[in-house]
């Protein structure tokens, strides 16, 4: 690949409104704008943030109908996808041949085919995989090049679409549907990465500018970047692919055995079947030795990825690691997210987490950090 950074779409746009770029999975996007991540962050837990998505794959899968399509999907991941209704979505992820997770995306039922959203790092490997493994079985790949993607998100995100299409509100959470906005044929997820209400959008690459300026014109509708996208979805206790989890992350030991439906695990009628079906069958029976937790920081101090943790007392050994901390701006106080061995993770306990030299003393929390508001 080149070393020459990519643009989404909306690159002049982010420009034109003064936003701070940085690199980012090989493109270049925006990391906030002119007020701020702390500003971005609360605007769109009490109103609409507004984020480019378009660095995201696209990805089409067609067979001669949606059946064939899900069969040859259910070869490469632990979900079902053959009951999933038209017009929903689901979170899947694909496993290895070691049991970790190569990539986690959404993917929806559009009737004749599956649409899929991977994440940006992964996308040439997953659509090589999905290429690989679907087109013998007679299951077309299409890497949708001519679409951008942005996420309206946060309490007022409905309110802002009905202008366009008053019928919006009827969507659910994982719902999926197509609708026009701005002129443009736009491919609407009621879903997103924050935790809050929200939509993902899909838009022909051309008329981006256009339906996005549309929505930035409704007065509760503001543009975030990725530095707010990464505190919102921390503080959803959501997962960020190549930090919380990877190819070698067990997805049981990540807390994801809920999106591995019964039918795929042991005892269900499409038991197994999948890649690293046998490490994951036996971890969901026997245990794994850590487990993904949530951590509040009793200090002011943040407690970043990568930093080790230690039992109380005089042991050494390390019992687990962090991987991504920030600093609340809903709570007001550091969070963060880590594995820790299993008989540490106990909610309400406490372990040391070494910060240049020192130990300081963190708690065990529940997740999510804040409570999701998903439109059932």
């Amino acid at each position: 690949m080149s070393d020459k950074l990519m643009h989404t779409p909306l690159n002049n746009l982010h420009k034109n409104s003064h936003a701070r770029m940085t690199p980012f999975a090989g493109y270049e996007m925006p990391l906030q704008y002119k007020n701020g991540i702390m500003s971005e962050h609360l605007h769109t837990r009490s109103h609409a943030g507004l984020f480019d998505v378009s660095h995201m794959g696209q990805v089409v899968l067609r067979g001669n109908d949606f059946k064939q399509t899900a069969k040859a999907l259910e070869t490469l991941i632990p979900m079902e996808v053959e009951t999933l209704n038209v017009d929903r979505q689901r979170y899947g992820f694909f496993t290895n041949s070691t049991g970790g997770i190569s990539d986690d995306f959404m993917f929806s039922n559009r009737g004749d085919h599956i649409y899929m959203v991977v994440n940006a790092s992964r996308k040439e490997d997953d659509i090589k995989y999905l290429r690989k493994n679907l087109e013998p079985l007679g299951v077309s790949v299409r890497n949708l090049e001519n679409r951008a993607l942005i996420a309206l998100q946060g309490p007022t995100s409905q309110k802002v679409l009905e202008e366009h299409f008053p019928k919006i509100s009827k969507m659910r959470f994982m719902d999926v549907s197509t609708i026009p906005i701005a002129g443009a044929e736009c491919w609407v997820s009621r879903s997103g990465y924050t935790g809050d209400d929200g939509f993902e959008i899909s838009i022909p690459s051309q008329a981006a500018e256009i339906v996005t300026t549309s929505l930035l014109e409704h007065e509760t509708v503001e543009l975030a970047g990725l530095g707010a996208r990464d505190s919102l979805r921390l503080e959803a206790g959501l997962c960020l692919y190549g930090q919380d989890i990877d190819a070698t992350t067990s997805p049981v030991a990540a807390g994801l055995k809920w999106a591995m439906h019964t039918s795929r695990l042991s005892g269900g009628y499409k038991e197994g079947k999948f890649p690293g079906a046998e490490k994951i069958l036996s971890e969901i029976s026997d245990g794994t030795e850590h487990k993904l937790v949530g951590f509040v920081p009793l200090g002011k101090a943040p407690i970043r990825a990568n930093t080790e943790l230690f039992g109380h007392g005089s042991s050494s050994d390390k019992i687990g690691w962090i991987t991504s901390g920030s600093f609340s701006p809903t709570l007001k106080h550091p969070i963060a997210l880590g594995y820790l061995k299993k008989e540490y993770s106990i909610q309400g306990n406490r372990v040391n987490a070494q910060v240049r030299g020192k130990l300081l003393e963190i708690e065990v929390t529940k997740l999510p950090f804040v409570k999701k508001n998903f439109k059932k």
